[in-house]
């Protein structure tokens, strides 16, 4: 049963858990961490409409990670590809995190391109293949990313000074389609309740997909989580399983994305499990936008409640109320007729900015309009 605690942030799941989630890091500054990653995947035709051709998508997670990084005042050696529809999400996350602001870290865990940029922290990771091999990524590859995750969410949850929590985004083209990979590789029938990035989304394309990639696997039931990630996965979910689970035991993290996150979250748990690792899954929420969390075409509140069946506890879902249905830009009402809807941390920087900065959603909405203008007239 949801609960809409303030105008701006609404719990769709384990409300008594989310409320004191939020009522522990009101106020407090956060540390936004953003994991790119690239998987094959993404050339599939119409997979995808986080950039309008294959092409385009090659390039989208540097060219969100770059606008993240550095702003307005940068020439960008990766500019933002054109969508089919809607502006990035990278517009949002960086309107706040530069306005409030918020320290910022970004994580190469395989892009198909070698060093982006400077600034970015490269895991030594690869990209992936394209999910349909059953053979995604190699396993020592998976192995050593999810220690990296282990260990820079060791690191990064630590505060001498101040109470702090993690927000970990992603931005990885075509993941809600590895996503339901993983998910399905644990045992939870998400066939359906995924989102995309299309308007409707594309659920018979990407159940091919994973069915294809699944085939592949013999002995499903026995694998190890481990395996399913280099058979079917991609190079960020292992590394921010990683990053939960060691951050956890040291104070909040806030999964910032849908289908994605909550796809980490029952990895986590998994692999929290069948190595016996201590972790808090109570520290840990899962925030995203109302067009996700609301999509008529997926079915996330139902699909968090499926992982927490599945693994004895289900995530608080969290989403800003964030809504563009006022705004003077297309590209942002874009946003409220069901295209792009999250990504690049949107929603869990939102929900950040009505807990650090009480913004309202004028208030949010302006920031990113005037962000908007600031493009236009340098582009």
């Amino acid at each position: 049963m949801s609960e809409q605690i303030q105008p701006n942030i609404k719990i769709y799941t384990e409300a008594q858990r989310g409320t004191t989630w939020l009522a522990q890091y009101g106020g407090v500054m956060p540390v936004f961490i953003c994991v790119l990653g690239f998987t094959a995947t993404a050339r599939i035709e119409g997979i995808s409409a986080a950039g309008k051709t294959p092409q385009d998508r090659e390039f989208t997670a540097a060219a969100d990670a770059e606008f993240l990084y550095y702003g307005i005042n940068h020439r960008p050696k990766y500019p933002l590809p054109p969508l089919t529809a809607g502006v990035s999400p990278v517009f949002i996350t960086r309107a706040v995190t530069e306005n409030l602001p918020i320290p910022t870290y970004i994580f190469n865990a395989g892009l198909s391109i070698a060093n982006p940029f400077r600034g970015i922290i490269d895991l030594q990771g690869t990209s992936a293949q394209c999910l349909t091999t059953g053979k995604a990524m190699d396993l020592a590859v998976v192995e050593h990313l999810f220690h990296q995750g282990l260990k820079w969410g060791e690191k990064l949850s630590h505060s001498p000074s101040r109470p702090q929590y993690l927000i970990i985004s992603e931005c990885v083209v075509a993941g809600t389609t590895t996503a339901l990979a993983v998910l399905m590789g644990l045992g939870i029938n998400a066939i359906g309740k995924v989102n995309s990035s299309h308007p409707v989304c594309n659920h018979e394309q990407k159940l091919q997909v994973v069915q294809t990639g699944l085939n592949q696997i013999s002995h499903l039931n026995h694998i190890h989580p481990y395996q399913l990630v280099a058979a079917v996965g991609d190079p960020m979910q292992i590394v921010v399983a990683g990053m939960a689970i060691a951050a956890s035991r040291h104070g909040g993290v806030m999964l910032a994305g849908g289908t994605q996150m909550l796809a980490v979250y029952a990895l986590a748990r998994a692999i929290a499990s069948r190595e016996n690792l201590p972790w808090y899954p109570d520290n840990i929420v899962v925030g995203t936008t109302r067009w996700v969390a609301e999509d008529p075409t997926g079915a996330t509140v139902e699909l968090a409640e499926m992982i927490g069946t599945s693994y004895l506890d289900t995530p608080p879902l969290l989403a800003t109320q964030l809504n563009f249905t006022h705004s003077r830009f297309p590209q942002l009402q874009a946003y409220e007729q069901g295209f792009v809807k999250e990504g690049v941390g949107a929603g869990g920087s939102a929900i950040a900015s009505h807990l650090l900065g009480n913004w309202q959603n004028n208030q949010l909405v302006a920031a990113v309009e005037k962000l908007i203008v600031q493009y236009k007239s340098i582009r």
